[in-house]
C-alpha cells in the first residue's frame, strides 16, 4: 500500500484553519517551521486561530525573526500567506514552552473553538488542530475525552461515527475502540460496531482520498484470530460474520487476519485500510513506521479535520528539538481532503 497516492487532487481556494494546540507544548513551533517550508512542501494557504506572541517566541526559539500577518477574515490568508504567518485574532498569552498554565489553556480551547467554527461555517477549507493537553483544558471547561470527540459535539455527530484514522505514508490504520482499557475490549468488540466503522471508513476513504474501491483489513482479537475458536471465540463468532455481512454489501473487505503478520511490508501492499480491534493494535504499527510523519485523520465529519499524530511534548518544547514532519503531513493531507471534497 502506498498512502500517499491515492490521485491528484486541486488545492482547495479555502485556506485552512489551524489551531495552536497547548502554547506550552512543541505545537508553536511545529507550525512556524511548516510556513517557514511552505513552499518547499507545496503547503495550501492556512491561518492560525490567535497567539501572535507565542507563535513569535517560538520562531525566536528557532532563531527565526517571524513575520506575522494579523487578519479579520480567513479569506485574507489567501493574500498575506506566501509573505507572513496569518494570524486571526487577537486571543494570546505570555509564552511559557515547557510549563503549560491555566491561560495557555484558555488559549487552546478558544483556538480549537473558533477553528472548527470557521470550518463549520465555510469559511475555512479544513482544521488542523494542534496537540493539546486535555486534563489541563479540563481545568477551563473541556468536557469530552478529546479532539476527536469535541469536534464530534460541534458537528452534532455521534462519538461513534468520528472515526480516528492514523495515516502515514506506509500505512493507515483504524483502531475499533480507542481509549479503553484491554479488559474491557473483547465485551465492546461487536458485528454491529465493526459494520458501522468499517462502512463510514469505506465512504471517507473513497470521498477525501480518492479511493474508489477502498481495500479493508480487519484484524483479529485474539493471537492467531483465535484459530477457529482455539484461542478465543471472537474472531470466528463476531469478527468473521461481519465481514461477511460487509462483503455482501459490497466492500471490499477481508479477514480476520492475524494482527501479528499482517503490518509486514509485503502485506501492506494487499490492503488500503486496516481496521484494528484496540488503540494499541492501531498505534503500535503506525508509530513504529511512520513516527515523524502520521496524520490522525477523523473520518465520519462534514469537516475536514487533521491533526499530527503525537502529543504536546512540553518536555522538548521551545529547545529546537521538535520535529514538524507530522504537522506538516497533516496540512498537507488536511487540503488535499478538503479539495477532493470540493470537487
Amino acid at each position: 500500500m502506498t498512502p500517499g497516492k491515492t490521485g491528484a487532487a486541486p488545492h482547495t481556494i479555502l485556506p485552512l484553519a489551524v489551531s495552536l494546540g497547548d502554547p506550552a507544548g512543541i505545537a508553536p513551533e511545529v507550525i512556524v517551521t511548516a510556513w517557514v517550508r511552505r513552499e518547499e512542501q507545496e503547503l495550501v494557504p492556512f491561518f492560525v486561530v490567535g497567539g501572535a506572541a507565542v507563535l513569535r517566541a517560538a520562531a525566536a526559539t528557532l532563531g527565526l525573526d517571524l513575520a506575522i500577518a494579523p487578519i479579520a477574515h480567513p479569506q485574507d490568508a489567501l493574500a498575506t500567506f506566501a509573505a507572513a504567518l496569518p494570524v486571526l485574532g487577537d486571543e494570546d498569552c505570555a509564552p511559557s514552552f515547557g510549563e503549560p498554565t491555566v491561560d495557555g489553556a484558555r488559549l487552546a480551547l478558544h483556538s480549537l473553538t473558533r477553528a472548527t467554527q470557521l470550518a463549520l461555517s465555510g469559511e475555512a477549507g479544513a482544521v488542523v488542530t494542534g496537540p493539546i493537553a486535555k486534563s489541563r483544558l479540563a481545568a477551563v471547561g473541556f468536557t469530552q475525552p478529546g479532539q476527536t470527540e469535541f469536534l464530534a459535539d460541534a458537528c452534532g455527530v455521534p462519538h461513534e461515527d468520528a472515526v480516528m484514522m492514523l495515516a502515514g505514508p506506509s500505512l493507515r490504520t483504524v483502531p475499533l475502540t480507542v481509549h479503553e482499557a484491554l479488559s474491557a475490549v473483547p465485551g465492546l468488540v461487536t458485528r454491529e460496531l465493526i459494520e458501522r466503522k468499517a462502512r463510514i471508513v469505506a465512504l471517507a476513504l473513497a470521498r477525501d482520498f480518492g479511493l474508489a474501491a477502498p481495500r479493508i483489513a480487519i484484524t483479529g482479537l485474539n493471537p492467531h484470530a483465535g484459530e477457529d475458536g482455539r484461542m478465543g471465540t471472537e474472531d470466528r463468532d463476531v469478527i468473521a460474520p461481519a465481514i461477511a455481512a460487509l462483503r455482501s454489501e459490497g466492500l471490499t473487505v477481508t479477514g480476520p487476519h492475524p494482527a501479528d503478520a499482517l503490518f509486514a511490508a509485503h502485506e501492506r501492499t494487499r490492503y488500503d485500510v486496516a481496521l484494528c480491534m484496540y488503540h494499541d493494535q492501531a498505534l503500535i504499527p503506525i508509530k513504529t513506521l511512520d513516527f515523524d510523519k502520521g496524520v490522525n485523520v477523523t473520518l465520519g465529519l462534514p469537516i475536514v479535520r487533521t491533526s499530527p499524530d503525537h502529543g504536546t511534548a512540553f518536555a522538548i518544547a521551545g529547545k529546537h528539538q521538535a520535529s514538524a514532519g507530522a504537522m506538516i503531513a497533516a496540512i498537507r493531507m488536511a487540503g488535499e481532503c478538503a479539495a477532493r471534497r470540493s470537487l
